[in-house]
């Protein structure tokens, strides 16, 4: 049984061997053989042309060995596989039986989308491959690419250039250590560090893989993907983005830096539109600004960022949280004027400042525009003031009158004016003891007092209409708190991790006021991502050609 079938594989073999079809020669003007020279070579000088399995090949002088189905040809050497390239070199060895050529010298090839040129090419026709080693240029209608390295495939008329590749036209310059392009849609598919400069404005995208459309010039990456704008730079999980359109969209762990402003916007989702100078971000949206290396985190359920650089106004929607190491802060929504520097918080703001809580009907903030450093606090109308006594379980100083002033110094708290129907409730203490030993009730028209360390340690009464102390046992328990008095300690943020903290339980939010409307723009990003995926896949399955010289 063994016997048979090591005849049956070598008359397979043989059958194999006896079907390559041999190297035929059409013509030459004058052939001789010289077996000392040229040992088992014809050698045709003149006007040669040879034709194997539709292709041709026309040169000045040739050898060819007939057994071993090997031709050399030197001198202006055409190659032609019917109407699909043509080229060109100086010098050609072509295995008939392995149906492969090695051209060196001047080498160019043309095919109906593009004209290739390097000093030394391969070209494998079984497998319809021609690539080099040693520095390339492809040059199409719309690009030119160069390359150290390169693999042309005839059929999909794709190009996959590797290790200093540079795309090329009137708009755009690209850089990348492998892509694919296509020569026939002018299509490129990155799979190593990737840089894409706008020529004319000098915007730039950087990205460790994704697809980008030379002739629309939209793109979309997936890894490591950034853009960088005249004053903004993003950075995102992926990043689609259409430049004639001026639109960008990205996706999971997104990072917008303002340059101009010292500003950071992050979030999970975001649409970016140049025309308009707007910014839109949802899904763990955050608004960072620096203050002396103690930022200040604003978060909330959508980010709206509008306008030209140092014109710009954020606008901050649902649920906004405030944390900075010095100052907390909750409201409905946030209103922040670049312009003027002004920040207005809405619907039941409340402040923390150390040990102090701040509300009132409005509460607005206003930072220094040059230095970004918070520089007044206004509270208006219902302004009050409390302060829990670390002592006691249900003790509270308060202040409370129509309007709170106060004024920050180095990004803290340092003088506070209550105007207007000025009132006060302390609880003094032994310094030493720590008892509780009177409680002092006070009015007046306006009372301002001055912090340290977040607390009160000087009051000054004007118009003091009245005024009373109390022993502790003595004092109405019924004027314990204000009238208005609502403690919120609960909800302040202690650490900026609790920003994102969900009122699920107390607030239900409609799943369609966080979900973004799929217009024209999101539906182009999931072509654009189907399109990329879908190339991902014929990557992976794509074989693995062996450049390996024989």
């Amino acid at each position: 049984m063994k016997r048979l079938f090591v005849l049956f594989f070598l008359f397979i073999t043989a059958s194999g061997f006896s079907q390559t079809k041999k190297i035929k020669v059409l013509s030459s003007e004058y052939s001789e053989a010289d077996e000392k020279k040229y040992p088992g070579a014809t050698i045709l000088i003149g006007n040669v042309k040879i034709a194997h399995e539709g292709a041709t090949l026309d040169c000045k002088q040739a050898l060819l060995y007939k057994k071993e189905n090997i031709f050399k040809a030197l001198g202006e050497v055409v190659i032609e596989q019917g109407d699909s390239i043509i080229q060109y070199s100086d010098y050609t060895i072509y295995n008939g039986n392995t149906k492969k050529a090695t051209s060196w010298g001047n080498v160019e090839v043309n095919d109906k989308e593009m004209k290739m040129s390097t000093d030394t090419l391969y070209f494998d026709r079984k497998e319809q491959v021609l690539y080099y080693q040693s520095g390339g240029t492809i040059t199409d209608k719309k690009n030119t690419l160069k390359s150290r390295k390169g693999t042309y495939y005839l059929e999909d008329k794709k190009f996959s250039a590797k290790s200093k590749v540079t795309v090329v036209n009137p708009d755009h310059f690209l850089e990348s250590n492998h892509l694919d392009y296509y020569t026939n849609s002018s299509l490129a598919y990155l799979y190593g560090p990737s840089t894409i400069t706008n020529l004319k404005d000098s915007t730039k995208i950087y990205s460790e893989r994704g697809f980008y459309d030379t002739n629309t010039e939209v793109s979309y990456f997936v890894k490591r993907a950034k853009l960088f704008l005249k004053d903004r730079t993003v950075e995102a999980d992926s990043l689609y983005y259409d430049k004639r359109k001026g639109f960008a969209s990205a996706t999971n762990r997104i990072k917008v830096i303002d340059t101009i402003q010292n500003m950071v916007t992050k979030g999970n989702y975001a649409e970016l539109y140049e025309e308009k100078d707007s910014l839109f971000i949802i899904k763990k949206a955050v608004a960072i600004s620096v203050h002396d290396k103690d930022s200040m985190y604003v978060h909330g359920d959508k980010i709206l960022i509008t306008g030209k650089t140092e014109e710009r106004i954020v606008r901050i929607f649902n649920d906004v949280k405030i944390f900075k190491s010095n100052l907390q802060g909750k409201c409905d929504s946030i209103h922040t004027s670049q312009v003027t520097g002004l920040t207005r918080m809405f619907r039941s703001p409340v402040l923390w400042s150390g040990k102090s809580q701040i509300t009132g009907d409005s509460i607005q903030l206003l930072s220094d525009k040059e230095t970004n450093k918070l520089d007044s606090l206004f509270v208006f109308q219902n302004a009050f003031m409390i302060e829990k006594d670390s002592l006691s379980i249900d003790d509270y100083n308060q202040i409370k009158g129509r309007n709170i002033y106060g004024k920050f110094d180095g990004n803290d708290l340092r003088t506070m004016l209550v105007k207007g129907n000025a009132e006060s409730l302390y609880h003094n203490r032994n310094d030493e003891t720590n008892k509780l030993e009177t409680i002092t009730k006070e009015i007046a028209s306006d009372i301002e007092f001055t912090l340290e360390d977040n607390e009160i340690m000087q009051t000054k009464y004007f118009k003091k209409s009245e005024g009373k102390t109390f022993p502790p046992s003595e004092f109405p328990e019924d004027q314990k708190k204000f009238r208005g008095f609502l403690w919120r300690g609960k909800e302040q943020p202690l650490t900026m991790e609790d920003i994102f903290i969900s009122d699920k339980d107390k607030y239900k939010v409609k799943k369609k006021d966080n979900r973004p409307i799929l217009d024209k723009a999101k539906k182009e990003v999931l072509k654009a991502k189907r399109q990329f995926s879908k190339e991902l896949e014929k990557k992976e399955k794509e074989k693995v050609y062996n450049f390996k010289k024989e």
